[in-house]
Order: structure tokens, then C-alpha cells, then sequence
């Protein structure tokens, strides 16, 4: 059984800054893929960024690049999201996903089999 727990979620005003925090309760965390998605209301879940087993791939939405850096310890069994500069469109509520079928990382949820129950991201303007 993998548990994914999320945490570092809050509300913050545009221009600020979160560090979101995924711990993974599973062995050989090293061996899976890792992604942020985010669902706002009335949304599809989205791609936010993803990160290969090791570290070396990492690959991010075009709404986040240059703002958001995604980032994972395999001593810890844990990922993180870095957001900077936060826009009102970044609220959400964001999920770690973590894929057993794939070392690297997938752009569509369907990717992915284990998922954390999100964290709510709000950015007021």
C-alpha cells in the first residue's frame, strides 16, 4: 500500500511564495515517477511539473515554468514543489502523484497510480 500525505498548502497573496511537501510511505521510493497536479473548481486536474526517479528529468506546464521548481529526496521518501511569484490562477488544490510504471514522469494523470488527497493552494489578489 502507498501512501502519498501532502502538506505545505495555504493561502498567500499574489507575488508570494509556497513549498509544497509530498512523503511517500512506500519502499524503493527511488523507483517511481513523481508529478504535481493541480484541480481547480470546475477543472480538469493539470500537469504541474514532474520529476524522474533520480532527480536528472524534470519537466513542467507552461503556466509554471520559470516560477515553480519541483524537487525530490529519496532518503526521505519525499518531493516538493517550490512556487514563487503566485498568481490568483494558481489556486487550486494540489496532488502529488506518484507512477509505478515509469522511472521517469507522465504528463497525464493517467500515468500515475498512487495519489495523495491534495492541499489546498489559494492566492488572493
Amino acid at each position: 500500500q502507498v501512501q502519498l500525505v501532502e502538506s505545505g498548502g495555504g493561502l498567500v497573496q499574489a507575488g508570494g511564495s509556497l513549498r509544497l511537501s509530498c512523503t511517500a510511505s512506500v519502499r524503493a521510493f527511488s523507483a517511481y515517477g513523481m508529478a504535481w497536479f493541480r484541480q481547480a473548481p470546475g477543472k480538469e486536474r493539470e500537469f504541474v511539473a514532474g520529476i524522474s526517479w533520480n532527480g536528472s528529468g524534470t519537466g513542467y506546464a507552461d503556466s509554471v515554468k520559470g516560477r515553480v521548481t519541483i524537487s525530490r529526496d529519496n532518503v526521505k521518501n519525499m518531493t516538493h514543489l517550490q512556487m514563487n511569484s503566485l498568481k490568483p490562477e494558481d489556486t487550486a488544490v494540489y496532488y502529488c502523484a506518484a507512477s509505478v510504471s515509469t522511472s521517469w514522469f507522465a504528463m497525464s494523470p493517467l500515468g500515475y497510480d498512487y495519489w495523495g488527497q491534495g492541499t489546498q493552494v489559494t492566492v488572493s489578489s
